[in-house]
């Protein structure tokens, strides 16, 4: 198992002065670009300790919004391809369905690529509902603006000996011949998220990694979904590495400690859905058949434990997140034992996006979780046999 550390990069001064949203429309003046600039060294200090303790490392991109500043997710990345010699350096995501430009992303990917030398991991996304107003889209035709930018860029990366003309329904090009083209042959491997079983299929269809946020113990039926596909399109079971999930993560020696962290970290959570509701889920973001299942109460923020009890995790105590595997935390055998009970009950994840930080856990606290995960946890996950991906894949055909 890979095990990449993230974070949203908050500025959470402001957590408790708003107005009702802490996303797009939330004054920057309430920014102090002192603080932020501080904030930015802390954050990047982190990663680099996880470099040199055998973490890697996960980068995202947010607009307009005191819970993530990395607006700029690309800066983020440079500033780590230089800085980190180890980590593989996963950006989930870029937005690539709001982007005006895909040839600049493929242009801007390729140079992280070689920079790193071959450690990056591009995640395009789809984007949260909240990203609509910032980048000005129409969200009816966003995922197909969304698959005509990822292939440009594929295309951008593996075009080698001529240069090639692009016309498309939303980006025209002549003359494309990308400097540098990209480290890893044929393109640095590709990822992408999602919470829905229609987007899974599609991923499977791809051989794509597939990452859920927040799903919790619901996430058999998405993994499902994506074995499904994976299995009708290659003929053979996806392995435990086309599978990612992220889960926030709190290990201290002392359980009543692990506890105070994963209550902090939580924090995440709590200010995530703090958004005026005309922003939340614009007509036309979510298919038909995602938006029953939201109406139902199947989707995030409402999660499930391992027994059926539902929960919703922007209020949850941290018990209740430990239950709906949304949390991983405690003693490092306990951490251990959560994780790979997860990784069980979904018929195997090869990747854990670890969410060491959040909200207002002091930058100690964070390399002291950090440092006990990558002692005491870390090395009994690499030895963790997964689930039989064939026995998974014939429970779904079944």
């Amino acid at each position: 198992m890979r095990v990449y550390q993230f974070s949203e990069q908050p500025y959470y001064p402001t957590w408790n002065d708003h107005s009702g949203s802490l996303r797009v429309i939330l004054p920057n003046s309430k920014c102090d670009p002192r603080i932020a600039a501080d904030l930015f060294h802390r954050y990047y200090d982190e990663y680099q300790a996880c470099d040199a303790i055998g973490i890697d490392i996960m980068l995202n991109e947010h607009h307009q919004s005191a819970t993530c500043m990395s607006s700029a997710v690309v800066i983020g990345l440079a500033v780590l391809a230089r800085a980190t010699k180890k980590a593989r350096l996963l950006v989930l995501g870029y937005p690539i369905g709001h982007r005006p430009d895909p040839l600049r992303v493929a242009e801007e990917l390729a140079t992280i690529d070689v920079i790193s030398r071959g450690r990056l991991d591009m995640g395009f996304i789809k984007g949260i509902p909240y990203e609509i107003a910032a980048s000005n889209r129409n969200p009816v035709e966003l995922m197909e603006r969304f698959w005509e930018a990822h292939d440009f860029i594929i295309k951008a990366m593996t075009t080698h000996d001529a240069t090639f003309n692009w016309e498309g329904e939303y980006f025209h090009y002549r003359q494309v011949n990308i400097w540098p083209r990209p480290w890893q042959e044929p393109h640095p491997p590709v990822w992408s998220t999602t919470g829905s079983t229609t987007q899974a299929r599609v991923l499977g269809e791809r051989g794509y990694v597939m990452a859920t946020l927040g799903t919790g113990y619901g996430t058999r039926k998405v993994y499902d979904a994506y074995r499904k596909s994976y299995l009708a399109k290659f003929a053979r079971a996806p392995g435990a590495d086309r599978f990612a999930y992220l889960g926030l993560v709190a290990v201290a020696k002392d359980k009543e400690e692990a506890r105070r962290r994963g209550h902090l970290i939580a924090g995440y959570l709590r200010t995530s859905s703090i958004v005026h509701l005309p922003f939340r889920n614009p007509p036309g973001y979510l298919p038909a058949e995602d938006n029953a299942r939201q109406m139902r109460g199947e989707t995030p923020p409402r999660s499930f434990t391992k027994d059926g009890r539902a929960i919703n995790m922007h209020a949850a105590t941290v018990e209740e997140l430990i239950d709906a595997g949304i949390l991983f935390c405690g003693t490092p055998e306990e951490v251990y034992e959560q994780i790979v009970d997860f990784c069980e009950h979904c018929g195997g994840m090869g990747n854990l996006l670890m969410m060491a930080h959040g909200g207002e856990l002091t930058h100690a606290q964070t390399i002291d979780n950090l440092t006990l995960f990558a002692a005491e946890v870390l090395p009994r996950l690499k030895e963790y046999r997964q689930p039989d991906a064939e026995a998974a894949a014939a429970a779904v055909a079944a």
